[in-house]
Formats: C-alpha cells, structure tokens, sequence
C-alpha cells in the first residue's frame, strides 16, 4: 500500500466490516460523506486533504461469502488531539454504499517513532561496516608499514645469500631456522640475529658460523625440523637447540611463544643424548651417541674405578704420616756411588696416601642396596635405549610412563604420590630443581648432567652407582 510520506506524522489504522459487497470507492465516499459538517469547517476532511493535512486515503477490500472485510489507513500531519477526534469520527459511520458496515479504529500510530527505530536499526548497521572498514583499513595499514620495514632489514647473508636478520654479521649468538618466514617472525618479534639455512641440505655458510659463533637450531615442532636437527647435527655445531610446539611451525607462532621456546632451549649434547642424534668429531667422523655404543664405555669406566688393594695400600702407611712435611718429598730419585739417578718408587706411594684421604670414594660403599635399590637398577636397566621414563609411588610402583622429552612437562602438570623418578636420560639441574619442589624424594638416570647445586632433600643416584 503506497503512502505519501510528505504528510504523514500519524497513521490511523481502522477495521471496516460491510454486511454486504462493497469496492473502495463506496468506502472512500462514506468517510466523506457522513463525516461532512460533523466536526465543523476546521476538521472538514475535503478542505483538510486540499490543504495537504490530511494525505490520501488507502482502502483494501476484500469480499468473502458476501460479507467485505476492509483495512483503512488514513495520513495525518494535524497534531494528536486532532487527530484522535479525526480517528473518532470514523467510528460513526453505519453505512458503506447501500450495506450496513461498521468502522473500528485499531491503532494511532506515530510514523515519526517508527523512523526513529529504523533509523537507529539503520545507523547501527552503517556504524558497524564503517568500524569493521577502518579496523581492516587501519590493520592493513599498519601491516603493510611493518612488513616494508621488515622486508628493508631482512638481507641475504654470504656466498649462500641467505635470509638473515641484519644483526647476523656482528652478533656473537646466531639462531639457525628453516626459512624465509621464520627469519620475518622473528623480525616481527624484535629478534635480529637469525639466518635461514632455506633446506635440509646446510649450507657451507651456516656450517662456518658454528665453528666461531653460539648456535641456537630453532626448527618447527614436526617431522621437517627432526630432520633439519639432524642434518645440522652432523655437519655443524649446534650449541642449543629450541623446537616450536608440537605440530606448529616457527612463521606462524606468536612472539610470547617465541620467547617461551627459547628460553626453554636445552644443549646440544643433551638433545642428542635424548633422541640419539649422530653429531661429529673433531676430525670430522660420525660419533654415533646411542646407548648401545656408550655400554662399552660405561662398563670401562665401571672397571677403571678405584680398586680395592689401591684401598689397602693408601690405608697401611697412614699412621706412619708425620704431622709435618716430609723432607724428602721435594727428592724424586736419589743418586748411587756411581752418579746415576736411580727412580724412587716410594713418592707415587706417598702421593696415593696424600690424595687418598681428599677424594670421595670412600662415601660409596655407605650407600648399601636394599630390596627398594634393586628394583630402581632392575628398573633403570629396562629403561636402557628406551628415552623413556617412570614416576614410582612409595612401594616402587609404576604411577606414570612417559617419553623423556615429556619429562618436565609431566612434572609440572601434577606430582600427586610420586616420590621416585627413573629415566634414560642426564639428570640435569631442571629436573633436580622440579623435583625439590615437588617433594620427590629420589631421581635416578643414566649418568649425572653438569650440577651446580644438589638438593638436600632428592637423592641422586646414576646407572653406575646402583650397578
């Protein structure tokens, strides 16, 4: 239905039900015939339509089973209390055309509300687009700033050219990733001293900078950067070694993650001793660090250790010691008639007596196995070649099996009953620091890492001290 909108501030919405068939002119007559002279000449409906206070009125007709159902809807720009009398006047017509009808005002609406409520409708819609642009347009803007600062900065490093920070050059620490992307991450993060090595082939730039710079391999959390460790492993010297988190990549983590990784980084021996990474040597041949090459080692070290008539030797002349120094002890061979020098056997015995009271291995014997000490060797030796490791209760129960590079993590997660780790792994100064904390009160590995501080209250025992 089509309503002029120039002169409308109310609409009045009327019901019509004629007792008969009635069409739209026969209403349209009605309301002015019968309303004519009713609400005398300042209400008359034809001089109020002429004078545009009134706009033009709209009928829907509908007729069914002889009877003509109707909507009446009639514009007004006088002010209310004109417009309700205007509204009252219709309910006094009786008659449409020759048929009996009846007029019922249903609503006085105030076209000026409804505007309102589409407008706001309206305004809350447009505001919304023009955030969303201005966000897009000012992150964009942004971007595109950051990413040509980057893009100066990133230059191509040595005869390779490859992607690096531009503090590479100068800086005495270099961290090794896997592409382009990752050396623009960690621009973005403020970190400048990064290089690409753009492959798992590295290259004769980065195998250069390992030997006189401090090389951190920071590669992705998947199977590609397990394979670029390696390859870095055997062909260059990786100091420490920072992975992304499991299944994400180095370009698409965000810069809090980057620090947390590395500050989490760990050594480069260690990781090899961990996950059994081939490195090189001095002369350059592959040193395989698996537990099977290293048995053989370890059971060399077991045979070299102080033997027992080395034990009763040191013990026999200790009360014959004087309290001061010897006289002889700056002599260490003595002359015969004949001139020559004749070597004295008895100052290595004298510095066997010296040294043998200032070394520890008399504290070994006093750590006795129990039942409890068999079963943490049975247990360390099922963990060999495994990189495994097990939380045990106070009965020596098994409570959790995790992989060794889990091993930290796990601690950190929950502790509850445990009081015991075993695990084929170096026993470092984080794993003893978590445990103190956590109350556990034994840690057993393979062999003793590089510890700056024993705690009190852990007690530490290596695969060769329970074997």
């Amino acid at each position: 239905m089509n309503i002029d909108p120039s002169t409308t501030k109310y609409m009045i919405k009327a019901r019509m039900l004629a007792e008969g068939i009635v069409e739209k002119p026969d209403v349209v007559g009605a309301i002015f015939g019968q309303t004519e002279g009713l609400l005398g000449d300042d209400l008359d409906l034809r001089d109020l339509q002429k004078s545009g206070r009134i706009g033009r009125i709209e009928v829907e007709v509908s007729s069914k089973q002889g009877r003509s159902d109707g909507e009446v809807l009639i514009p007004s720009s006088l002010d209310q209390v004109e417009t309700v009398i205007l509204a009252s006047a219709l309910e006094t017509i009786d008659r449409v055309g020759p048929c009996k009808a009846h007029i019922t005002i249903e609503k006085i609406e105030d076209v000026r509300v409804t505007k309102r409520a589409r407008i706001i409708s309206r305004a809350k819609e447009l505001l919304t687009e023009l955030i969303r642009d201005s966000k897009s347009a000012g992150i964009d803007l942004t971007e595109s700033v950051r990413q040509s600062v980057q893009m100066e900065e990133i230059l191509h490093y040595g005869t390779d050219h490859l992607p690096a920070g531009p503090n590479v050059g100068e800086s005495d620490a270099i961290i090794v990733v896997e592409g382009r992307n990752d050396v623009l991450n960690l621009l973005r993060s403020g970190i400048k001293n990064a290089i690409a090595v753009e492959g798992t082939n590295v290259p004769k730039t980065v195998q250069e900078l390992s030997k006189e710079r401090v090389i951190t391999a920071f590669v992705d959390g998947d199977r590609g950067g397990e394979l670029i460790l390696r390859e870095l492993f055997q062909v260059a010297e990786v100091d420490f070694v920072a992975r992304a988190p499991k299944g994400q990549e180095v370009e698409e983590i965000t810069q809090k993650q980057i620090m947390k990784c590395l500050r989490n980084k760990i050594p480069g021996d260690q990781f090899m001793e961990m996950y059994g990474i081939t490195d090189r040597n001095g002369n350059g041949k592959k040193e395989h660090f698996d537990h099977e090459e290293r048995r053989p080692y370890e059971d060399r070290r077991k045979r070299e250790r102080v033997p027992e008539p080395r034990v009763e030797r040191s013990s026999q002349p200790r009360v014959e010691r004087p309290s001061q120094p010897r006289v002889e002890r700056p002599s260490r061979s003595r002359t015969l008639n004949e001139g020559h020098p004749v070597r004295d056997e008895r100052p290595p015995r004298t510095q066997v007596i010296r040294e043998g009271p200032a070394k520890a291995p008399k504290e070994k014997p006093i750590r006795k196995l129990s039942s409890g000490m068999d079963k943490l060797r049975d247990t360390i030796n099922e963990l060999a070649t495994t990189s495994t490791a097990r939380l045990l209760d106070g009965k020596y129960e098994v409570l959790k099996e995790v992989q060794v590079r889990d091993l930290v993590n796990t601690l950190k997660e929950s502790t509850d009953d445990v009081e015991m780790i075993v695990f084929d792994g170096i026993i470092t100064q984080r794993i003893l620091d978590i445990a103190d904390a956590a109350n556990i009160k034994s840690v057993v590995g393979t062999r003793m890492g590089n510890i700056t501080k024993q705690p009190a209250n852990v007690e530490i025992w290596s695969k060769e001290d329970l074997n």
